[in-house]
């Protein structure tokens, strides 16, 4: 038995077997608790380790397999990855019934997961862009059903996304030649120009992310904060693996200047166009892109923290985006519309969903007491001690944000109704989001609780990991 079979293969062969399971709640059931089952076996199980069942019974899961010629390796610094990795997406296939779309979603995100996974995985690394493309097209049937006529969301993501697989490629020719010339400077400089492209396109970098609100606006909000939790996280991961194998570019005296300077125009650009919203789905969009900033933002500090401020991002983002997305949702099936002028004063109907909005939003935010604070204070004080300048920029950015969080607020409870308070909203609706807000004010109030997941996740990098 390999490690890749486990938590590549078995996802793989059960996606497609939950297709013919006619009801959505057990498609999440099942999809929810092989996920949990991957992460306990991840956290559980050790790779490279004889296991003794009796005295004359053993086993022992192997790193790697081979597959046309190429490794696909899963080392045992990894396993923290992965736990968190199919943990969080357990949480996704469990509220993916609540917000009714679980037969696409479950099979087409499990399919999703495990290919990122083997691209994280992959050798030589060159063939991670493939596989990450083809997570891409798996992608599109989820955010848009066949029955629908693709919007122009769906197809700019397709778009922006494909054009990065071109720059990752040539860059990983290049860095072949790189390997071979260490001391050519014209070459090292076009393998980082053309890295630096590939991503961009991949992370959405300012003005690659337009296709974000666009996709908020014509598809279920459900599969597309989906589709931002896992896809940059992924890409996040793909891009510390260059990090970790190339001395050069991590040495690479102008990297944390650029990483510094994408992060800064992501937060603000995404703050500011959050600011103006009149859409719930449009002003989540642009909270993601904030995070995203934030995540390049922890690697710009990476000389200093390591890769402590960047673990920290990965829980609170994950929860906020699975809870805010799931109650938008929720708020679309039964109002047909996210727009300002449709949700206004919806907090006496849908108290717990509007509530899981605002905290989710808070919590991007960084509000005190909320899970996002503790990696959002943290990271907005690394980035001021290299340049105040900078994070009086972070600051404006996040002000922008707290202005949607609060012009949102006031259409929430702005309302002449006089009939009082009900509870709408399906029961496992209700229930789902109120724990998302019981764990944003958990891990806002008590950040300790997540140190055992995140405490080992820097191994799986040693050069850059500490």
């Amino acid at each position: 038995m390999s490690a890749p079979l486990i938590w590549i293969g078995i996802p793989l062969l059960l996606a497609p077997l939950l297709w013919f399971i006619k009801r959505g709640d057990i498609i999440a059931f099942f999809g929810g608790i092989s996920a949990l089952f991957l992460s306990a076996l991840a956290w559980l199980i050790p790779i490279n380790t004889a296991i003794r069942i009796t005295a004359n019974i053993s086993f022992k899961i192997s790193d790697s397999i081979e597959i046309l010629g190429r490794q696909i390796i899963i080392n045992p610094e990894d396993q923290s990855l992965l736990a968190l990795l199919y943990g969080l997406a357990a949480l996704w296939f469990f509220g993916s019934s609540a917000a009714y779309i679980a037969r696409r979603f479950v099979p087409l995100g499990m399919t999703i997961l495990a290919l990122l996974i083997a691209s994280l995985a992959v050798e030589p690394f060159l063939y991670a862009a493939l596989i990450i493309q083809t997570a891409i097209l798996i992608a599109v049937p989820l955010l848009s059903p066949p029955e629908n006529k693709p919007g122009r969301g769906v197809i700019r993501f397709l778009i922006y996304q494909t054009l990065a697989m071109p720059f990752i490629l040539f860059s990983g020719w290049l860095l072949a030649g790189v390997e071979s010339s260490p001391g050519d400077i014209e070459l090292l400089t076009q393998a980082a120009v053309l890295l630096a492209l590939g991503f961009a396109f991949l992370l959405s970098i300012f003005p690659l992310f337009t296709w974000i609100p666009l996709l908020m606006e014509e598809a279920s909000p459900y599969a597309v904060g989906f589709i931002l939790w896992l896809l940059p996280t992924a890409v996040f991961l793909f891009a510390l693996g260059f990090l970790n194998r190339y001395a050069w570019l991590r040495e690479y005296p102008q990297l944390p200047n650029v990483l510094r300077t994408a992060g800064l125009i992501m937060v603000l650009t995404g703050g500011l166009s959050a600011a103006f919203q009149r859409h719930l789905g449009r002003m989540m969009g642009y909270a993601s892109i904030v995070n995203m900033g934030f995540s390049l933002l922890s690697l710009s500090l990476i000389a200093d923290h390591q890769l402590s401020a960047f673990s920290l991002l990965l829980i609170p983002q994950a929860l906020g985006l699975v809870i805010w997305s799931l109650a938008l949702s929720v708020l679309k099936m039964r109002e047909k519309s996210l727009d300002f002028k449709n949700v206004q004063g919806m907090i006496q109907r849908y108290p717990i969903i509007i509530s899981g909005i605002i905290f989710a939003h808070f919590s991007a935010i960084g509000l005190p007491l909320l899970a996002g604070f503790p990696p959002i204070i943290a990271i907005w004080s690394g980035v001021a001690k290299e340049e105040i300048i900078a994070a009086s920029w972070v600051a404006i950015g996040l002000a922008s944000l707290l202005t949607g969080a609060i012009r949102t607020l006031a259409v929430v409870v702005m309302t002449d109704d006089e009939d009082g308070w009900t509870l709408n909203g399906g029961t496992l609706q209700n229930i789902l989001i109120g724990l998302g807000i019981f764990f944003i004010l958990l891990l806002g109030i008590f950040p300790q609780f997540s140190y055992p997941v995140l405490s080992n996740l820097p191994s799986a990098f040693r050069y850059i990991g500490g």
